[in-house]
């Protein structure tokens, strides 16, 4: 973590970024980075994770630069956290985030995110919100976090938890007014559960029509999984930039 925050203090220090306010409280906030001189430049919208508990998304600007040097503009979201909000909230709050930058844009964006970013990226592409998206160490399933120290501030109850999984949610396909795409990345250093949580969301969401592909990072942690985001020449960069360009292109009119 103190190396993304280094990471971010860099890509400030060397990309001006527009700050836009969705919501009327101090965290409802997007930041907005933009390659210069390129105002129309595709963009893709990435959640931060932190157990919803945690963080904020100036934490991860340090993943502006990769995607700038390609053309690819990319906006950041901060949201409220538990227990302050419930996690019904904090859904509430990104998708108003997220509506806010399709209306900019003109399209659905990509939607990626980050352990519990990944969890509501899958929600909203769910929802039909994003044109594609990519969950990194997703959590698509709650009720295994009904028994551990997280749900103290989370509260959940095996009803909520149902509720709030994406793993339950309807499946995007060909029919769904957004995008059917759907990317599970992983470390393969990670624990046995987020593993298995990845390839049984691609696994069941892939079976109802959407689809889905897992990859599991070789050598990589539940921290590490990000490494490849600041690299502009890695695979997991240029399959970010293929699925933005790809949701703009499917949006313009024929």
């Amino acid at each position: 973590m103190a190396r993304w925050a280094e990471r971010a203090t860099a890509a400030r220090a060397d990309h001006p970024h527009e700050r836009i306010a969705y919501g009327p409280g101090p965290r409802e906030v997007i930041d907005l980075f933009t390659p210069e001189g390129q105002p129309e430049a595709p963009v893709a919208v990435f959640l931060h994770g932190g157990y919803w508990q945690a963080l904020d998304g100036a934490a991860f600007h340090g993943i502006a630069p990769a995607l700038l040097g390609q053309g690819i503009a990319l906006a950041l979201p901060t949201y409220d956290l538990a227990p302050a909000v419930s996690l019904g909230q904090i859904l509430r709050q990104v998708r108003a985030a997220t509506d806010l930058i399709r209306d900019r844009a003109g399209y659905r964006p990509l939607v990626f995110g980050h352990s519990a970013g990944g969890h509501m990226a899958a929600a909203l592409l769910s929802e039909g919100r994003a044109g594609a998206a990519v969950a990194i160490s997703g959590v698509f399933d709650l009720a295994p976090l009904l028994e551990t120290s997280l749900n103290e501030a989370l509260q959940l109850d095996p009803l909520m938890a149902t509720a709030l999984s994406p793993i339950h949610w309807p499946v995007p396909d060909g029919s769904s007014p957004g995008g059917t795409t759907l990317d599970c990345w992983v470390g393969a250093e990670e624990s046995p559960e987020f593993r298995r949580q990845s390839q049984s969301m691609a696994d069941r969401w892939g079976a109802a029509g959407a689809d889905t592909s897992v990859r599991e990072l070789a050598g990589l942690n539940h921290f590490t999984v990000l490494d490849p985001l600041f690299e502009a020449d890695s695979p997991e960069v240029a399959r970010l930039v293929e699925l933005v360009r790809d949701t703009k292109r499917e949006a313009a009119p024929a």
